[in-house]
């Protein structure tokens, strides 16, 4: 689409907005209801669909669409839930209320790595508050755009309700420019790396606008000298290997006590020896190709850049000789912590594994990063676990413990700190994200008494 194009479909979100959000808010989780179960009826051809477009293995896509679900029937429920308090005033007859009301359109842009689950997770949330949405896509994953986009309207339209509550236009950076700029865009729920994050929160500042970031993630797993083995080797295979290292969740480091450093990156070359490669449509495969042939260069110059600060390939580090984006999944040692490569988020499945001794250094090596998404460590120790949760561990939005980095519920928030942005998505208040906040004063009596005593007279 073009800007014309965009311009056309701000307008009609914006009057269909006018409708929706006469609609009590149970009533709207009704009509999320139909769209998570118009969304199951379509799970594995939609997931078919994202893994055709995107490269992820089928099971994977799948999931992705079972998320958006799982988002629905949540937003079901709290539907019935959200609210503010009622507070006791201090002045006799009056009463303070807190009112949330929906901002009113939400712009959503959203990348290639996940086209179905993020849109979910914000348009569900989002609905049941009252918003309308306009969605953007990434470009390389427009197809899975409109299909999630005709069904969202056949359920609008079933019910008698303009399909541009939900929405989509199909652009580039031209398109998220215009976006990030228009002041009809209540809230921009941004997606994507933080080097484009930045630009799309210093234009919606400008406007003093609402934006919700969701960017970088240089995640680490830290496994202690009593950590279960035989949870940390399949916790780090999937945390560094699932979706081809192409997750912001995906762990990029391994922080490995020095007492078990050689025989887990033993273990951990094995079973990256085992990783299924292949077709993603193949029910039997684990890892398919990176998304783009811009992706497999970056995966190989990452690789270079290591080798040149002294790390050392264990395994992978190579193009595979098939048809398509394919890559070695890769495992370096023998870098330090703070080497720039380490520091820096490759979207590929690429893992440093880096040795450490004491637990305040390799916390401290965990926070180092400028991002801060999502975090995991391994033990046993009580004192340790709470320690990790505490001010003084880890700094991310996602802080673990024996379970590896990706592969997040939907009932938390969902998001990092610093660099990732500090948007909150999905579960927990994150639909506060999705509405304004007035705080109002009634006074049913026949006074007028002021606040803090004054007396004005």
């Amino acid at each position: 689409g073009n800007l014309e194009d965009y311009e056309e479909t701000v307008k009609k979100a914006k009057e269909a907005w006018k409708i929706w959000a006469d609609i009590p808010a149970p009533k709207r989780g009704e009509i999320v209801r139909q769209i998570g179960d118009a969304l199951r009826q379509k799970i594995k051809v939609l997931g078919s669909l994202v893994s055709l477009e995107m490269g992820k293995i089928f099971v994977e896509g799948v999931g992705e669409v079972q998320e958006y679900v799982d988002v629905c029937d949540y937003a079901v429920g709290l539907s019935r839930m959200i609210g503010g308090p009622i507070l006791p005033s201090e002045r006799p007859g009056h009463a303070l209320i807190e009112q949330w009301n929906p901002v009113g359109l939400v712009g959503v842009i959203t990348a290639f790595n996940f086209p179905v689950a993020v849109y979910g997770w914000n348009s569900a949330i989002a609905m049941i508050c009252g918003n309308a949405c306009l969605w953007k896509g990434a470009p390389t994953t427009s197809l899975v755009s409109v299909a999630v986009t005709k069904i969202i309207a056949k359920v609008l339209e079933d019910n008698k309700l303009p399909g541009a509550i939900c929405s989509l236009v199909c652009g580039g950076a031209d398109i998220g420019t215009a976006m990030a700029r228009d002041e009809r865009m209540d809230l921009l729920s941004f997606t994507g790396s933080t080097k484009v994050g930045k630009q799309v929160a210093l234009m919606v500042q400008e406007r003093f606008g609402r934006s919700l970031l969701e960017l970088g993630g240089n995640n680490a797993i830290i496994v202690f000298e009593d950590a279960d083995l035989n949870l940390v080797i399949p916790s780090a295979l999937f945390a560094a290997v699932g979706t081809a290292g192409q997750r912001c969740t995906t762990a990029r480091r391994l922080f490995l006590h020095e007492s078990i450093h050689d025989e887990v990156v033993a273990k951990l070359a094995k079973a990256y020896a085992q990783v299924r490669i292949g077709d993603p449509w193949d029910s039997d495969t684990l890892y398919g190709p990176l998304h783009t042939k811009e992706a497999v260069k970056m995966y190989l110059d990452a690789v270079e850049q290591a080798k040149k600060q002294g790390g050392s390939v264990v395994c992978g580090g190579e193009v595979i000789n098939r048809p398509g984006n394919y890559v070695k999944p890769t495992i370096v040692t023998g870098l330090p912590h703070n080497a720039p490569i380490v520091h820096t988020e490759t979207f590929a499945p690429i893992l440093y594994v880096l040795k450490f001794k004491e637990e305040e250094e390799v916390f401290a090596w965990n926070n180092e990063v400028k991002q801060g998404l999502s975090s995991s460590i391994f033990t046993k120790d009580l004192g340790r676990i709470f320690r990790w949760l505490g001010p003084k561990g880890s700094d991310c939005g996602i802080v673990n413990v024996n379970i590896p980095t990706s592969g997040a519920e939907i009932g938390g928030a969902f998001g990092g700190e610093k660099h990732t942005g500090g948007g909150r998505e999905s579960g927990s208040d994150s639909w506060k994200l999705y509405m304004r906040r007035s705080t109002c004063t009634i006074n049913y009596s026949k006074d007028l008494p002021l606040a803090q005593g004054i007396k004005f007279q």
